[in-house]
């Protein structure tokens, strides 16, 4: 257990440290045709093995498991999650994602998904991540990746204000972070003249 935790410490703080702005411009200063992004995405799968060892290859002790209605509830969480997740594909810039063109050329954009919620992927990971059975090794990892996302959109989110300004302010203020609010989202219209 006391590896599992020091794991996903590490793995987190690096994975942190590497998307700074601070060391994207660093490393960009000294090879400006290194392709960042896609080097990024590569360590951070590969980095992930480890864990995935840990998780999977462990028979951790067993908390809780769904079931009769609540087993097809969480089915649904699940189906919806993985839906809402590749629906929202559409709305993303996968070559600026993936590192095969520059961030920089992306502009101020906002998806149907995202007049609901800042950030979808997160939202659609913590339904996936929270509507499974559970063991004490995913708990611990569940806990430890719930934290990091709701510190990772903070992150993030100082990325997006310093590049887009008072758009971006102006969406935080009306739109909830990771977790939907009915009473509280933008209307087309409304997004449309954040936008612009």
């Amino acid at each position: 257990m006391i590896l599992l935790v020091a794991y996903w410490v590490v793995y987190f703080s690096l994975h942190s440290l590497l998307a700074s702005l601070w060391l994207k411009k660093r490393v960009s200063g000294h090879w400006p045709d290194f392709p960042y992004r896609m080097a990024y995405n590569m360590l951070a799968a590969m980095l992930l093995v480890p864990g995935a060892w840990l998780l999977w290859g462990i028979q951790w002790p067993a908390l809780w498991a769904f079931s009769g209605f609540w087993k097809y509830a969480a089915y649904l969480l699940q189906f919806l999650a993985i839906a809402g997740f590749l629906v929202s594909l559409r709305y993303y810039d996968m070559k600026a994602f993936l590192g095969l063109k520059s961030a920089n050329e992306e502009n101020f954009t906002i998806s149907p998904f995202h007049r609901h919620v800042r950030h979808p992927w997160y939202f659609f990971a913590l339904l996936l991540i929270w509507s499974q059975d559970m063991n004490s090794g995913k708990l611990v990892t569940d806990v430890m990746a719930t934290l990091y996302l709701f510190l990772g959109s903070l992150h993030e989110e100082s990325m997006l204000l310093e590049r887009f300004g008072k758009s971006y302010a102006l969406y935080r203020e009306k739109v909830p972070g990771l977790i939907p609010l009915p009473w509280k989202y933008l209307s087309e219209d409304e997004a449309r003249t954040l936008v612009k």
